[in-house]
């Protein structure tokens, strides 16, 4: 018996650390490549450490490039746990962002106190409404909801575009060469820095708001509903769970989180909405980038934390060791989509480890 609960122990702790122990993998193949391009790899992850945590500035830089990942990510936690796969971050990013800089636009004088929860809440719904259309699309037409979100993501950046070229464009701009971007917004409407760097309110309620999809996912009927769905549609069905309900409530609420996250990278660092023409450059990849981190976190809204955190780490650290050991730009691409590979890996290896674990008790039993 005391054999047994040893090595649940053990299996457990091994499968928390598989995605560490992955993102280790990743980081020693990029150190074989940076070999391979005539840099010293100690030289270069030293550089990428001193770039995410060498002085308060790097520090804030950090957190403030992990916030729009944990919300990101907590969305994608909420969509997998459904059963349903959420590829459409970025445009639903880009859907908040866009409503709620709207809603700064339009209330100039009114009061920072009552415009910035407003705006807010306005970008939550803006992304719940276009993560809404893909759960319809699944639930009615069972429209694969990958193909929907990817597609709903290019519809997403060329209404940006439209709007930010015309219609929303900041009008003291003069002549043909006018940047696609709106006004900034008025310096009342400034999420609060938290200290005086970059590091601003948004990244409080990302934590906070990981907490709370903690409780809805495990302390009510609502998550016990969405967890269920995930486990076992049929079965869910049979106890009386409205399968499609649940599908499109899951990437509503999915969306809305992504929706929060362009809300506020709009409000606590751009201060205003602006486009190179792709989604990445309002964006960032924070909407590709919130579903590694999810990964990371094994899909638990705590678990995210740190992920969010370690990938801000990386983003933040990549682009001081790409100056510091004069390496090219694509190689930083390439360390980050190492460590995807690596831990999606990881990530289904832990599965078919729980599935096989699964049929050895029944066997026992």
């Amino acid at each position: 018996m005391q054999k047994r609960l040893n090595k649940r122990l053990f299996d457990r702790l091994f499968d928390a650390s598989l995605p560490i122990i992955a993102a280790l993998f990743a980081l020693a193949v990029g150190a074989v490549m940076l070999l391979l391009l005539g840099a010293n790899p100690l030289e270069g992850y030293a550089a990428l450490l001193e770039g995410a945590f060498g002085n308060k500035n790097a520090w804030a830089d950090t957190i403030v490039k992990a916030t729009p990942l944990l919300l990101v990510g907590l969305g994608i936690c909420i969509a997998f746990r459904a059963g349903v796969i959420n590829i459409g971050g970025e445009g639903q990013m880009i859907m908040g962002a866009l409503a709620a800089t709207l809603v700064g636009i339009r209330l100039p004088s009114w009061p920072a106190w009552f415009v910035v929860p407003l705006a807010l809440i306005v970008g939550f719904l803006g992304g719940a409404i276009w993560g809404g259309i893909a759960g319809f699309l699944k639930a009615r037409f069972n429209v694969n909801e990958i193909l929907s979100t990817i597609m709903m993501n290019v519809i997403a950046v060329q209404l940006m575009n439209f709007l930010l070229r015309g219609p929303m464009i900041d009008k003291e701009q003069i002549g043909a060469a006018a940047i696609p971007q709106t006004a900034r917004l008025a310096r009342a409407f400034d999420l609060p820095r938290l200290v005086p760097t970059r590091l601003h309110l948004g990244a409080a309620i990302a934590v906070l708001l990981a907490v709370v999809v903690y409780v809805l996912l495990w302390r009510t009927s609502l998550g016990y509903r969405i967890r269920a769905v995930g486990l076992n549609a049929f079965a869910s069905k049979y106890a009386g769970i409205s399968i499609n309900r649940t599908i499109i409530l899951s990437l509503m609420l999915s969306g809305a989180f992504c929706g929060l996250a362009g809300a506020i990278q709009v409000y606590g660092l751009s201060h205003r909405m602006v486009t190179d023409g792709t989604a990445a450059g309002f964006t960032g990849s924070a909407g590709f980038n919130g579903i590694v981190a999810a990964l990371f976190g094994q899909l638990h809204p705590i678990g995210t934390i740190p992920a969010s955190f370690f990938f801000g780490a990386l983003l933040v650290g990549a682009t001081k060791m790409q100056r510091a050991v004069q390496v090219p730009a694509a190689l930083v691409i390439t360390l980050n989509g190492l460590i995807v590979i690596f831990v999606v890996s990881s990530e289904l290896w832990r599965r078919r480890r729980a599935k096989r674990r699964a049929l050895q008790k029944m066997v026992d039993a």
